[in-house]
């Protein structure tokens, strides 16, 4: 059987964090969307869809056909990239002549090949609720899926993470071979940390898992004077230099925090620094960011009513007390940024100071430092790309600067909506 995974509109809302990557790719507990789906469906043949000029990132970082209807040639379980089964089997999901809907909406449906291709516009363009309407009319009966969750928006991501971390780091326990120094102290079950190969912790480093459990990924260093609460997960080759990262987090491989600072319930893709100090809460944050130090964000008003976000020309009600900023792939901020509850920060942009709304793609925003906001210069910022990826030994793939490209052109509008002007830009 194919699992076919498919970006449909609901990508929009998530804007900026999915100019660059499609839906499925973000993160939500300790896998991204689609990992979690393929991960209930190991012996099947993954296919995906997305919008267009993302399609040739998103094979070769998943290393799966995207948008190729060729390849559909046996049955396949078409399901939403915004699908997360968490009370459900996802293999109870391919029954024939059932179209299964989350809150109304499209989930998931096991189709013969013939049926794909018949669909096989409104698949590719994500428009899964026209699928579900085509399918009812060919006798499909429509079922509610009780025990999934349709994620909608960005913060929903950041607040099932802790949810989903036990169940997902408790299906890692019997990994190890990492070394835990002595002088290190692990509050509650030993059994409920789980160090990877080559994984080190050392002496005067604080473990607490009593309200979960932690993994330490191959090849990551906790450096002595860190703390780190459970649930929690720690990817590959990260460094933590006398930080503090409390329940509820994800740090993606290859990320480096240091400097005292401090991380809570916040969602970080890899190879994004947060190496000094300052607060990250309840946030989402991309790859190859850099938050300077002091960089510091509000998740929390002082009416301590629930947080609004702007999303489209709209401002939505998150319903949450808690709700942190948002911050696109290899956006930078400077020394001492300090951005505000529900605040999103677009792509390659570079922020100063404080930050009250929300910042465009490839935008310098210094507006509390009495600056205009200025255009990023595309080429600057496929320059700046390359420098940060070469510090890693990682090259800018020909694949990701034309992503790069597009989302500039894309998001032109939106610069000269919000006032950014050309020029050059100085303090």
């Amino acid at each position: 059987m194919i699992l076919l995974v498919a970006e449909d509109e609901g990508y929009a809302n998530f804007l900026p964090l999915t100019y660059t990557k499609a839906v499925f790719e973000l993160k939500c507990g300790a896998y991204s969307l689609v990992e979690r789906l393929r991960g209930q469906l190991p012996g099947s043949r993954l296919q995906l869809t997305c919008r267009g000029y993302l399609a040739r990132a998103v094979a070769r970082r998943l290393k799966a056909p995207v948008n190729r209807l060729e390849e559909v040639d046996e049955e396949a379980l078409l399901v939403s990239g915004r699908l997360v089964p968490r009370e459900v089997d996802l293999g109870r999901l391919a029954v024939r002549g059932v179209v299964w809907t989350v809150d109304g909406s499209f989930a998931a449906s096991l189709l013969p090949p013939s049926e794909v291709e018949g669909l096989w516009g409104l698949i590719e363009a994500g428009r899964l609720n026209e699928v579900a309407s085509r399918l009812r009319e060919r006798g499909y009966e429509l079922r509610a899926l009780d025990g999934a969750t349709l994620i909608g928006y960005p913060w929903q991501l950041v607040e099932l993470t802790p949810q989903l971390l036990p169940g997902d780091l408790a299906r890692m326990a019997g990994r190890g071979g990492g070394v835990v120094e002595d002088g290190a102290v692990v509050k509650g079950d030993r059994g409920m940390l789980i160090i990877d190969e080559g994984a080190t912790i050392e002496p005067y480093v604080v473990i607490d898992v009593r309200r979960g459990p932690v993994y330490v990924g191959e090849g990551s260093v906790v450096h002595a004077g860190s703390r780190i609460e459970g649930p929690s997960f720690i990817g590959r080759g990260v460094l933590i230099q006398g930080a503090y990262v409390r329940a509820g987090c994800v740090i993606g491989d290859m990320c480096r925090l240091g400097g005292g600072g401090e991380v809570e319930e916040t969602v970080i893709h890899g190879f994004t620094n947060k190496h000094h100090y300052g607060f990250i809460g309840h946030s989402y944050i991309g790859e190859w960011v850099n938050l300077a130090a002091g960089t510091t964000n509000s998740d929390l008003k002082n009416t301590y009513g629930t947080v609004r976000v702007a999303v489209g020309s709209l401002r939505v009600d998150t319903g949450l007390l808690k709700v942190g900023c948002f911050i696109a792939d290899h956006a930078k901020t400077s020394i001492g940024s300090m951005i505000y509850t529900g605040v999103k920060v677009g792509v390659c942009s570079h922020v100063h100071g404080f930050v009250v709304r929300d910042v465009p793609s490839f935008t310098i925003w210094a507006e509390s430092l009495g600056r205009r906001p200025t255009e990023l210069k595309l080429e600057s910022a496929i320059e700046t790309a390359r420098r940060m990826r070469a510090r890693r030994s990682v090259e800018l793939s020909v694949e990701e600067e034309e992503v790069l490209r597009e989302v500039f052109r894309a998001t032109v509008e939106e610069r000269r909506r919000l006032g950014v002007v050309s020029g050059e830009f100085k303090l």
